[in-house]
């Protein structure tokens, strides 16, 4: 009897330890691990993964698609282009060994979770939908190689938080909206190499970078200012347009009291100067040593302050030299124009004395006006260019003065720049028509000559980064063999910004292309997309057209279902005979003709009407002959 008891207590007993085994056996993976690819499961939604199943206990020994282990920790997740949705929940930093998380290149939203494992060597969620700013737990990631955090919706400034990240080798933060200026720390990432802030909204100067050793650098299209620094211009491959580099470097004045002389006074700044600056050390011997040396600071403020008058009385004397020596040049010109006024014989004045001179006031002119034979010459509007009356010297004008108060010097000096009679063709045109403003010197530089293109406005780099939220993704409308077109919205009205391609626009110099933009402003066709301005600025060159909502003909025939209901019959044949008037345009009415060499649906823009606006007119010059056709 005892001893049925006893085996009865044995079999219990072995039971347990069976049921524990199994248990043991079918938790392989690490606890922590199941909990936190359980939490990372549940906030993506469930989605449909080979292997994975809800409150899962054994991803390691189940073989969980994309989950990769070493024994029973998992070691990387690897799930990019799954199409996945949610978001990101915080249970995953509770991964004890994970390396690397790659889920690129999905649709998850949401913000980056603040408890990432500490663990992780590489991190990549670019391509997703991730909102919010960085966390600036990044500082905790001390084993950080590779972080990937571009094309997502990422706004707010850049953590200071990379003091610990003595590894990270490669960083893209690209395609975001990320703004304010780069962190301190980013100057400790020692192993950086490659470093991408490319479409973001950055401002600042570049300072913090130049001590690492990085060989690919890209900052375009953000708002960094201020010099680049010397040695950020030897790294390999470094992309930088679309950035207003030096725009707020605001030059000095020529004539102004230096505040160096006063720097000195720190021993940091001036240590070439012992015999008027006392050291670090002098300041902590005696109080005799001090009283010296204070006696010595006197002086030398004394003796700036000095020579900061006599700079000052030197450019006040050098400033009134100029104003007097232009003063007695206006006088003497003003004394020349008062000569003209009489240089002629009565009734046949040499020009209209209601010009508007450059250096005197014209109601005192008026006052000196010899009198007309008829009243028909006072419509007329012609200046004299002084310079023609230079080249002119030599011939003497036969003309007497009665004059007493100018002198013989003046006279022998008058009648030596006296013009010429006016030509016989000036002669016979009408006084109304004849206008003719002063020939001054030029006062417009390169940069606002550019801004007067016919109708075409100039538009900054900075501006249409404004309106197209930095190029982002989400204003990308489509791209061709010259560039890509994003989407602007200006203040006004919605525009389409085509960027051209750095390979295009090397074909043209400078001049060549404000010459391109100038002949496609003159295009004036109710079929042809209308140019609105243009930007060539930091080594970029985009054109800004009106924007049509209805797309191109190849998307309405091939990719828009909506818009491809409404082409009956007779809207593709009155697109097809807008398209031909645009043409006969180009090739008929315009002179010389326009071939558009790069005809095609996709070049025919559709308004709101379904009206055609043909693309691309006039930017021939800018394809290869190879990729051109006839039309």
């Amino acid at each position: 009897m005892i001893g049925y008891m006893m085996r009865g207590i044995y079999v219990k007993i072995l039971l347990v330890f069976a049921i524990f085994a199994v248990q043991d056996c079918k938790g392989f993976t690490d606890p922590r691990d199941v909990f936190a690819i359980n939490s990372l499961y549940t906030s993506l939604g469930y989605p449909l993964l080979p292997g994975w199943v809800p409150y899962g206990l054994d991803p390691c020994g189940d073989k969980w698609h994309g989950v990769l282990c070493v024994n029973s920790n998992v070691t990387a997740i690897v799930l990019n282009d799954s199409n996945l949705g949610g978001e990101l929940s915080e249970g995953i930093g509770s991964f004890a060994s994970i390396i690397q998380i790659d889920l690129s290149n999905n649709h998850i939203g949401g913000s980056i979770p603040s408890n990432l494992p500490v663990t992780v060597k590489t991190l990549s969620l670019s391509g997703n939908q991730l909102t919010g700013s960085i966390p600036d737990t990044l500082s905790s990631l001390g084993q950080l190689s590779d972080l990937s955090l571009n094309n997502n919706h990422l706004s707010g400034v850049i953590p200071d938080a990379f003091q610990q990240l003595k590894t990270l080798i490669n960083m893209d933060l690209s395609g975001n909206s990320l703004s304010g200026q780069l962190p301190p720390s980013m100057g400790n990432l020692s192993s950086l190499t490659t470093l991408h802030l490319q479409n973001n909204q950055l401002s600042g100067i570049l300072d913090v970078l130049q001590d690492l050793a990085l060989t690919d650098l890209n900052i375009e299209n953000n708002l960094f200012s201020g010099p680049i620094p010397a040695k950020l211009l030897s790294i390999p491959t470094f992309r930088r347009a679309g950035n207003p580099f030096n725009t707020t470097i605001i030059p000095s004045p020529v004539i102004s009291p230096s505040p160096a002389p006063f720097a000195v006074l720190s021993p940091d700044v001036a240590p070439s100067l012992p015999s008027t600056v006392p050291s670090g050390q002098g300041l902590q011997h005696s109080g005799r040593q001090k009283s010296s040396n204070s006696t010595k600071h006197v002086k030398f403020i004394a003796i700036a302050g000095l020579l900061t008058l006599v700079i000052l009385g030197l450019g006040v004397c050098l400033l009134m030299s100029r104003y007097l020596k232009r003063r007695r040049q206006t006088q003497k010109e003003a004394k020349r124009h008062h000569a003209y006024a009489y240089s002629s014989p009565k009734g046949t004045p040499k020009h209209d004395q209601s010009v508007q001179k450059p250096y005197y006031d014209a109601e005192k002119d008026a006052g000196l006006r010899p009198g007309t034979g008829n009243g028909k010459a006072q419509g007329r509007n012609i200046s004299l260019n002084t310079s023609e009356a230079v080249q002119h010297k030599g011939m003497k004008s036969t003309t007497s003065y009665t004059d007493n108060d100018l002198d013989s010097e003046m006279e022998s000096t008058i009648s030596d720049i006296l013009p010429p009679p006016p030509p016989p063709f000036l002669s016979a045109l009408s006084a109304e028509r004849m206008v003719v403003n002063p020939i001054l010197p030029p006062i417009t530089s390169d940069r606002h000559a550019k801004k007067n293109v016919n109708s075409a406005e100039f538009f900054t780099i900075a501006s249409l980064q404004q309106y197209t939220n930095s190029f982002s993704q989400d204003n990308l409308i489509g791209g061709g063999m010259l560039g890509t077109v994003y989407r602007a919205e200006s203040p006004k009205k919605l525009l389409a910004v085509k960027k051209l391609d750095t390979a295009v626009t090397r074909r043209q110099s400078d001049q060549e292309f404000v010459e391109m933009v100038s002949n496609i402003s003159r295009l004036k066709h109710e079929n042809i997309v209308k140019l609105v301005g243009y930007c060539s600025e930091h080594g970029q060159r985009l054109l800004v057209y009106e924007y049509c909502r209805n797309g191109t003909l190849h998307e309405a025939l091939h990719l828009d279902d909506e818009i491809h209901r409404k082409l009956s019959w007779s809207t593709r044949v009155r697109i097809a005979l807008q398209a031909a008037r645009a043409l006969e345009y180009l090739h008929e009415v315009c002179h010389p003709p326009i071939v558009h060499q790069n005809f095609k649906s996709a070049n025919v823009l559709l308004d709101d009407e379904l009206a055609v606006r043909m693309s691309d007119c006039g930017l021939a010059p800018l394809m290869s002959s190879d990729s051109t056709t006839q039309c």
